[in-house]
């Protein structure tokens, strides 16, 4: 799979402008709802230093980061970027107390969630990862992308998924 083809894929159950939009906000809170969820339990990593920990959230950050490196150099280093801002802030939401942990973290996934079906009701089809799991990667790829696009960056690659 190509950068190209997967927005374009993506692209094909989000043509809808509504959909999109629900989507711009939606996306983001399930993608911090899962940051928040992971981050706990944190094991102690004595080898690395002092208050240094391994979770669940860093586990899955860092192979969503290699997939998104591998398929494009560019975006992938953007995206690492915004897993680790994620990330750390799905980290400190885990650390307030356990009821701010689940209660912030269940909710923002309920909400996420819930935008996303309003999308598809407006769409008029089903999600992309009915047919195609990768979705749940190329999600949060295709909403950095079109925010990208809007702001008349990357325009490049904006024709060529186009015209995929």
């Amino acid at each position: 799979m190509t950068l190209v083809r997967a927005l374009a894929a993506y692209r094909e159950y989000h043509r809808d402008h509504r959909n999109v939009l629900t989507h711009a906000l939606g996306i983001p809170l399930i993608v911090l709802a899962i940051e928040v969820l992971l981050s706990r339990p944190a094991l102690p990593i004595a080898a690395i230093g002092a208050g240094m920990a391994l979770t669940p959230a860093i586990v899955a950050s860092a192979l969503a980061a290699v997939w998104y490196l591998r398929l494009d150099l560019k975006t992938g280093l953007l995206m690492t970027l915004v897993l680790a801002l994620f990330l750390g802030v799905g980290s400190q939401i885990a650390s307030i107390s356990t009821a701010a942990w689940l209660g912030g973290g269940v909710g923002l996934f309920v909400v996420g969630w819930a935008l996303q079906f309003l999308g598809h009701h407006y769409e008029g089809r089903k999600p992309a990862f009915v047919d195609d799991l990768r979705s749940f990667l190329v999600g949060p790829l295709f909403m950095v992308v079109e925010g990208l696009f809007a702001l008349g960056l990357m325009q490049d690659l904006k024709r060529q998924v186009e015209a995929d």
